[in-house]
């Protein structure tokens, strides 16, 4: 179900914890899994349940627990833009409306050519960089402005 890349580094993540607290890795093994596959089904959530020891719906709660954890199939890239108020007060709302504008989707959708998925986040805990985006859950982006955020369109396609 995963490459044997991704165990190795799923067995990086539960070797920090005591052998009888595997478990403690889910949330490592879920994004694991989710840069493996791009996203989380069923089967592959199952099957860390299995690697971890866990019952499967604790593994369902926590992938659906978390906004970082793809349940459905996501473009290329995933830009999750910060609109909880003090973002929205400082341009956030501003920003996710060009972004909607230039890509031709609203939040929870996907461009025809599958390459961005666009999400509305909570607090990024960086309110004074606002506004702030996420991209590919791994690089924050601050104050971003239409032309930065045109720029990051263009380096991402």
């Amino acid at each position: 179900m995963l490459s044997p890349e991704a165990l190795k580094k799923i067995d990086r993540e539960v070797a920090k914890f005591p052998p009888d607290q595997k478990q403690s890795a889910v949330m490592a093994a879920l994004a694991v899994a989710q840069d493996e596959k791009g996203w989380l089904p069923t089967e592959t959530m199952d099957f860390v349940a299995a690697y971890l020891g866990m019952a499967p719906i604790a593994v369902y709660e926590v992938a659906s627990f978390y906004a970082m954890y793809n349940l459905k199939p996501v473009g290329r890239h995933k830009l999750t833009v910060c609109t909880n108020l003090p973002c929205a007060l400082s341009g956030g709302t501003h920003a996710a409306a060009h972004l909607q504008n230039r890509l031709g989707i609203g939040f929870n959708e996907t461009t025809a050519d599958g390459r961005f998925t666009l999400k509305e986040g909570e607090c990024m805990g960086a309110c004074g960089d606002a506004p702030v985006l996420l991209v590919d859950n791994k690089r924050m982006c601050s104050w971003m402005s239409n032309d930065k955020l045109d720029k990051l369109l263009d380096d991402l396609k």
